[in-house]
This record gives C-alpha cells, structure tokens and sequence, in this order.
C-alpha cells in the first residue's frame, strides 16, 4: 500500500483496491506545499493540515479493525508535521498491510456503529471515506489525481449502500439510537444527496452522494 506492491492479490480483491485509494492518497498528500496547510476543505471546518490528519487516522482505523480492536476508540484526527506527512502514511500504509494480511479477515465479522458485515464489506466502506476525503483534499489544491476505477466503483456501491438516496435525518437518528451512549454524537455526518447530470464523471457523483458540491452540481 501507498506504491508497495501487493503481486500475491487479485486485482479485485477488496485489500488490493483499498491499497489502490492509499496510493491516490498518498500522491495528493505528496503535492502539499507548507503555504497550502492552512486552505479550507469541502469537509466542514477542516483545513488541509486537518484533512490529512484525519486520513491519517482513516488508515489506524483500518489497522484497528483488521487487529479486532474498536476504531471508534481512536481519534478523528491527529497532528504532524508538513515535513513529515508521507513518512507518516508509508508507515500506516505499512501497518495496514500487516493487520489485514491473513485472508481469514476478509470473512470474520465486524462492527462499526452503523454497519456491521464482513471484514472484505468493511474495507470497502473505508475505501468510500478515503476516496472522498481524498476528493476533499485535491479539491482544496485544486488537483485532481487520476482515479483508480476499482476503488471509484467500490466507493460508489459502499456509498450506495450506506446512505439512503432521501432525507437522511432519519437514518442518522436510527443509527444514533444504536450507539453506546459514551461514543459523542455530532450533526449528521451527511447531508442529503446533491443532483448531478447523468453524464458526471464517477467521483463526483460518489462525492454528490455524501452530500457535498461538485463542479457539475453548479
């Protein structure tokens, strides 16, 4: 993951398209320049240096889950450094890799507060969070890296799947009814689906999904 290679994986297989999307990543992270740190992100109060940290993050709670620890006790983001950011994702790229090695994880179930399901579902629901948080981020340098087909169609159908097409207030209660009451509990993580054109290249659509605006939306 994050450029290492993974010759032994089916190209289809859900740990070689999530390593797919940590590569996205990583290059978009790669291109942060010290002036670009403090920009705002489509992500609701989060600048660039926040952004990356949360994707840092994203990867820990991969490795959490794939170790049969809680994500959730993990933070939503944490502090580095410009300097030292892709050292930083190599190594939990790294972490990754290891934690999620053994095929058995990929059939042994799992939760999180609003799914549960296989570890091979799972992953694919944070190849969703990553690729659009990695939108979030390119969007904010005003690059877009070129994307990897097999993590945009994971994303789209995790995403898919997860979020209902309506009002999502709903959903969003239903689910938080469902948490132990010590997780805190914010506004809703979602806003409602924004339309786009038929014709809208693929991560915009998935990104439109969650709710945010894309340069067809306008």
């Amino acid at each position: 993951m994050s450029n290492i290679t993974t010759p032994t994986l089916s190209p289809t297989d859900p740990r070689a398209v999530f390593a797919a999307a940590v590569t996205t990543a990583g290059e978009v992270i790669a291109s942060v320049r010290p002036d670009q740190t403090a920009l705002p992100t489509p992500c609701d109060d989060i600048d660039v240096a926040g952004m990356f940290g949360h994707l840092l993050m994203v990867l820990e709670r991969v490795v959490a889950l794939g170790t049969g620890r809680d994500p959730m006790d993990l933070p939503d983001e944490t502090d580095a450094p410009l300097e030292q950011w892709m050292a930083e994702w190599k190594a939990a790229a790294h972490r990754v890799q290891e934690a999620w090695s053994d095929t058995d994880v990929l059939d042994r179930q799992m939760w999180l507060p609003w799914a549960q399901g296989p570890g091979g579902q799972m992953l694919g629901s944070y190849t969703a969070e990553l690729t659009v948080h990695t939108w979030d981020l390119a969007t904010a340098l005003g690059r877009m890296p070129a994307w990897d087909a097999r993590a945009l169609e994971t994303a789209w159908a995790a995403y898919q799947a997860m979020l209902p097409g309506g009002d999502r207030q709903a959903r969003f209660d239903e689910v938080r009814a469902q948490m132990p009451p010590e997780y805190p509990v914010g506004p809703p993580p979602f806003l409602d689906a924004v339309d786009l054109p038929a014709d809208a290249p693929l991560i915009e659509r998935i990104v439109a999904w969650t709710g945010r605006q894309p340069a067809s939306a306008a």
